[in-house]
């Protein structure tokens, strides 16, 4: 099984490198272009609403086409539009190809859960969402540290560049090794939101918008919430990620989705609210890079797994809402941060993560309650 699964994991480490390596550049993104930093964090923010506005729309409309085929197909739109940001000469034409590229993105990341959903065996589901999503926590702890580094010394496009060179990597690994996989989907974009007048699907997105949306109010800017190398900072987050991501797999298997959740929220927002104590020295910072990267991931594989389960009879449309969810929350972050930043300083970021997080595990105990025990009778 993990044979088939690590070229998903590969494709997924190139997306996060692309998508999350932006909030590493926003200096020299800001003075190439000539706007603001807070400008310049608005480029996640329009992947992130593209992403969720497109996944469903692009899911009905590929719902026929062979797994195999569309993961190819996915990869690459998201190579080229990652072509077209490291070419583009003004700030409205980077805001209109990180479209683009997060049109790929939105194809890829929920087909690749789906087909890691069809080749696991329930016993190790947990396990195969980790190692699938797990390329998104690895990219925060190698490509994004490498992106930043690289487009401090080289230009923020020679990241763009590294980027590329990974999808292309990714692309001709799935085209390689990934059986070809065919699951039953409906192209009717109507039952691309059916699952929506469910309650327990509106629960698992509402957790999944809220979460994000904390996490990303201060990852996104946190350039501008340390006074730290930043490069050391994302690296110790980026590591905390892949051990969190890894541990929640294994943990979701053995105690459930619900106590991974409600600990890693509770835990996380502790951490978002103690950002300006982690600012006083570097090691300060990176065992709370670390650990807060560790809790942050630790609720990923949590949450598909609670999302395979409210939907067992249409899992890749309840994968797609999931994402839909989680880049509808980066994109709140990244309007809420921006707005904060610009208004309040750093403390307003910090408040309003941390507001974010507490208003997510509020939601998460009042709509995720425990499984009954049925009685036995006698």
């Amino acid at each position: 099984m993990s044979a088939r699964l690590y070229p998903l994991a590969v494709g997924n480490f190139a997306l996060g490198t692309g998508m999350f390596v932006t909030a590493g550049l926003l200096p020299p993104i800001s003075a190439d272009l000539g706007v603001s930093r807070s400008a310049a964090g608005q480029l996640m923010t329009v992947f992130a609403l593209a992403y969720a506005v497109l996944s469903p729309l692009l899911a009905a409309l590929t719902a026929r086409m062979p797994r195999r085929r569309l993961l190819l197909l996915a990869m690459g739109v998201f190579v080229a539009g990652n072509v077209l940001t490291a070419l583009a000469p003004t700030y409205p034409l980077v805001l209109a190809t990180r479209v683009l590229a997060a049109a790929g993105a939105a194809m890829f990341t929920p087909t690749a859960s789906g087909v890691a959903n069809a080749l696991s065996t329930p016993e190790r589901r947990g396990r195969a969402l980790a190692l699938v999503m797990g390329g998104l926590s690895v990219s925060s702890a190698i490509g994004v540290p490498l992106g930043t580094w690289l487009g401090g010394e080289a230009g923020w496009r020679a990241t763009l560049w590294m980027v590329t060179g990974l999808g292309v990597v990714g692309l001709a690994w799935v085209a390689a090794v990934v059986p070809e996989v065919r699951m039953p989907a409906s192209g009717r974009l109507r039952e691309r939101f059916a699952p929506l007048a469910e309650r327990p699907v509106l629960a698992v997105l509402a957790t999944q918008l809220l979460m994000f949306a904390a996490g990303f109010t201060a990852y996104t800017y946190i350039g501008s919430l340390f006074d730290l190398p930043l490069t050391a900072v994302l690296w110790a987050w980026g590591l905390g990620g892949v051990a969190g991501n890894q541990l929640g797999g294994r943990l979701t298997d053995l105690y459930g989705p619900r106590r991974m959740i409600i600990v890693g929220l509770a835990a996380s927002t502790v951490f978002l609210a103690l950002i300006p104590v982690a600012n006083l020295a570097l090691p300060v910072a990176l065992v709370w890079a670390f650990l807060w990267g560790a809790l942050g991931w630790l609720i990923a594989p949590a949450q598909q797994f609670r999302t395979v389960a409210a939907v067992p009879d249409n899992v890749p449309i309840g994968l797609g809402l999931l994402s839909s969810a989680q880049y509808l929350g980066l994109f709140v972050a990244g309007l809420a941060g921006g707005a904060a930043l610009d208004w309040f300083g750093r403390t307003g970021v910090t408040v309003v993560a941390t507001a974010f997080g507490l208003t997510a595990l509020v939601v998460t105990l009042v709509t995720y309650r425990p499984a009954r025990t049925p009685v036995p009778v006698a």
